[in-house]
């Protein structure tokens, strides 16, 4: 962790602190506040809260009350991938809202991504990454002017826009044939590493500009994975088998009251680019589907990039899924 930097500019009627792997209880509990009012399609927990703190740059502050209460914070992380890029994210008590608390909190955290992105451009000198166009990005729901007005005033731009889809599960599931050796498979640990190659060729073949997923960053992130519904599309055609395509499935039973319904969530979905066109997509989808609805789940539901070059939006319409709430990447290049 690095030290916050310094908090002059922040509001003086809450002490600013650093915030680390210590406060996440408290982050957590500020995180239900705001959700409780805001309403986004997800609930928060402590287990996800904690998983702020796993990228090895990252600077927070948390503002607190005369009680000691937490009611604002701000974080900064710098995220792997091929390009300098920081995302930030933040939140203040609605009881403490319209005091210009979550503006000043915003200059902040750009300020801390400038310095943050320098220090990474200074250690990578000589090679192509230090002279590679940095971000700052934030994720906005839809709907949330306040933000989105604060964004605009300090050149953030909206750059991709995100739709939640959902599929109403009482309505039959087709059937989808695959070709030749190809078949549909339980998510199997010894393929797990596999399935992580193809992940990293399909996001190539994609020019997405993510960077590749190392080991231990593919085993990260599964407080809630579904192994019993994740599948992968197997091609036993040749001595080893090869994965053409993956699909990974959470289990988010903290959002279900908020969401009024019980969900299966596909986190991830892929295929390699040469198996394209042969129903792959089609085969894992409609397997979770099954097996979402064998444990009892109303909908499944995933999240999408509507600017995906696969035409993964596409793919979902015709398989049954309705968009529902969207949120938009906002980025400032520094």
């Amino acid at each position: 962790m690095m030290r916050p930097g310094p908090r002059s500019a922040l509001p003086r009627d809450l002490a600013w602190l650093p915030l680390g792997p210590a406060d996440n209880q408290d982050l957590a509990h500020l995180l239900h506040r705001a959700e409780v009012v805001d309403d986004p399609p997800y609930r928060t927990t402590a287990q996800e809260t904690s998983e702020y703190f796993i990228d090895p740059t990252y600077s927070g502050v948390a503002g607190r009350d005369a009680e000691g209460v937490m009611r604002a914070f701000g974080l900064v992380r710098l995220r792997p991938a091929e390009k300098v890029y920081a995302s930030i994210i933040g939140i203040v008590d609605p009881l403490w809202r319209r005091r210009g608390i979550g503006g000043a909190l915003l200059h902040w955290q750009v300020e801390r991504a400038r310095h943050l992105i320098g220090v990474e451009r200074a250690a990578a000198v000589g090679t192509p990454r230090a002279e590679a166009p940095a971000h700052v990005v934030t994720t906005v729901l839809e709907g949330d002017e306040r933000m989105m007005q604060h964004l605009a005033e300090l050149n953030f731009e909206p750059r991709r826009w995100y739709r939640e889809l959902r599929r109403d599960l009482s309505v039959p599931v087709p059937d989808v044939d695959l070709d030749g050796f190809l078949s549909v498979e339980p998510w199997s640990e010894e393929l797990d590493d596999a399935a992580r190659r193809a992940h990293n060729e399909a996001l190539l073949s994609d020019s997405t500009g993510q960077a590749p997923m190392s080991v231990e960053e593919w085993a990260s992130g599964r407080a809630y994975f579904a192994p019993a519904w994740s599948f992968m599309a197997v091609d036993r055609s040749g001595d080893r088998a090869r994965v053409a395509g993956y699909l990974r499935s959470g289990r988010y039973e903290q959002d279900w009251e908020a969401l009024g319904w019980r969900e299966g969530y596909t986190d991830m979905l892929g295929v390699r680019a040469e198996y394209r066109g042969r129903q792959v997509g089609e085969a894992l989808l409609t397997a979770a589907m099954r097996a979402y609805a064998r444990d009892g789940m109303q909908f499944a539901a995933t999240g999408v990039d509507s600017d995906n070059p696969t035409g993964a939006l596409d793919l979902y319409h015709e398989l049954g899924y309705t968009p529902t709430r969207g949120s938009v990447l906002y980025s400032l290049q520094v």
